[in-house]
């Protein structure tokens, strides 16, 4: 029985060619049960959420009953992870069902991620643990909250089968959505083999799927604009991360969406104390990915996207590769310009001002400054700012939740200054400030407690972290442990990626 609400799922990128991928069914499980739906994501998707509710949808969600109109595939890329060069990876994991036409005009990939093996697992056994399934529902789903590019989470998904990592852990799997998954690894893969054919269908399907209406506006010749365009979207993607204090944790080339989405959110955190070097992936151990290196880790992936494209941008101008190069490495040199920029103006709406300036920008940064002397949290402390701008009786975290170090008091000060000197008003700061702060993020020990049941087969403190999530810039007593730090018990120091 075909499921009515994917009869028109569509698969256009199988028609690049074999090469792209392999054909793999999801190899079915034993038990499913549905843990969550996202049902508003759905909707979106032109999705019906009652039909992928049903005895039918489970069945698909879970891998056990593919319909004749979908075409299962696991895709083909390569990659730097940690900097080594691999030449093969591709979906170890995830098995592409194919792509949806949503309410905004879009195309968008639903994916299956723990869904079995598939040609590139690598001697794995391409299961996921029900942990990292609850890690990545959370943490995508309020980062697309945020506004941050991500991809999104439909479904989660219990198989009621064990799988074994450092025992036996129940398994899960994540119906998961994106602009596509095609990744700077993904176009690596074609150009270290020299198949400048499939990088150029490559390049060619991106920009039709992702940046026509950029490319067409451009003046640059179609592959020097598409690599602007990917520059931009990544510079301006990882200021977003670290204005909300987050850190990636595995920002590999094949962790890269050409699309500008967030993606892979394994050994992933927010920060609760400050520290500019935080590095919380069990297997980073030379700190490669630590929070301030992620902006420059974002440039050091593009130039390998560069290095891919070069021969299309040197043949579509008539051109050398030496040519091409110089104009490659000028745009990877702007880079820096459009994070640098980008991430000032994120931290001045963070702190009141509707944009960055001369003066505000020394402020931001010794803000930041102490906040690292301090160890101060990093979300309460813009948050709990915002409070000092309010009446007494309209505080909300001020001293109930959160209280600024006395050290704080001098740069409070010529910030209160500074927004008067601009004729901010202390209200209108105020709106701003929690409009970009939020009340809420997905910390570590929550999420760690919302893992923890889901193994017991307990979901209640998953769904209503995913409820709180779903606005999370909204304050309510009634969930005011969730803008808690955790105790020193409960602070969680690594994380893993579930593979």
């Amino acid at each position: 029985m075909a499921l009515l609400s994917f009869e028109n799922l569509q698969h256009s990128y199988k028609q690049l060619g074999e090469q792209f991928y392999s054909m793999q069914a999801p190899t079915p499980v034993t038990a499913p049960m549905l843990i969550r739906l996202n049902r508003e994501l759905a909707e979106q998707l032109n999705l019906d959420p009652a039909a992928l509710a049903s005895e039918e949808g489970l069945k698909l969600l879970a891998g056990n009953a593919i319909p004749d109109n979908i075409e299962p595939i696991a895709t083909v890329y390569a990659g730097h992870q940690f900097g080594g060069w691999n030449p093969q990876l591709g979906d170890g994991r995830a098995i592409l069902l194919g792509e949806v036409l949503a309410q905004d005009g879009r195309r968008y990939d639903i994916q299956l991620k723990g869904a079995g093996r598939t040609p590139y697992s690598r001697m794995g056994d391409g299961r996921s643990p029900i942990g990292p399934v609850i890690r990545e529902y959370l943490v995508s789903e309020a980062m697309a909250a945020f506004g941050v590019p991500t991809t999104r989470a439909l479904a989660a998904v219990a198989t009621g089968e064990p799988v074994m990592r450092e025992g036996l852990l129940p398994g899960g799997i994540l119906t998961r959505v994106a602009q596509s998954h095609l990744r700077v690894g993904t176009m690596q893969y074609f150009s270290a083999r020299g198949d400048l054919e499939s990088v150029k269908a490559l390049a060619d399907y991106v920009i039709e799927r992702h940046y026509a209406e950029q490319i067409e506006q451009s003046r640059e010749e179609p592959y020097t604009a598409l690599l602007t365009s990917i520059v931009a979207a990544q510079a301006q993607l990882i200021a977003q991360w670290m204005s909300l204090g987050f850190i990636h944790g595995v920002m590999n080339t094949d962790n890269m969406l050409l699309c500008g989405e967030t993606v892979d959110y394994g050994p992933c955190a927010f920060m609760d104390s400050y520290n500019p070097m935080k590095v919380f992936s069990s297997i980073d151990t030379q700190g490669r990915y630590a929070f301030a290196n992620q902006a420059e880790i974002g440039r050091w992936n593009l130039s390998w996207l560069a290095q891919a494209l070069l021969p299309l941008m040197a043949e579509a101008e008539g051109a050398d590769e030496q040519s091409a190069l110089k104009k490659a490495e000028a745009i990877l040199e702007n880079y820096s310009n459009i994070f640098m920029g980008h991430y000032q103006h994120l931290l001045a709406e963070k702190l009141g001002f509707a944009e960055a300036s001369e003066e505000v920008n020394p402020l931001s940064l010794k803000l930041l400054q102490l906040m690292a002397e301090e160890g101060a949290d990093f979300s309460l402390t813009f948050r709990t700012l915002a409070d000092h701008l309010a009446p007494p009786g309209e505080r909300q975290f001020l001293n109930d939740i959160h209280t600024l170090p006395d050290t704080f008091a001098n740069w409070i000060e010529a910030w209160q200054a500074l927004l008067g000197g601009k004729n901010i008003a202390p209200q209108e700061a105020r709106r701003l400030m929690n409009s970009k702060n939020p009340a809420y993020i997905p910390r570590n020990h929550q999420v760690e407690t919302a893992i923890q049941g889901a193994m017991q087969g307990d979901y209640s403190h998953f769904n209503r972290m995913a409820d709180v999530f779903a606005r999370p810039y909204e304050y309510s007593e009634t969930n005011h442990e969730f803008t808690l730090p955790p105790t020193p018990e409960e602070e969680v120091q690594r994380t893993f990626c579930g593979t």
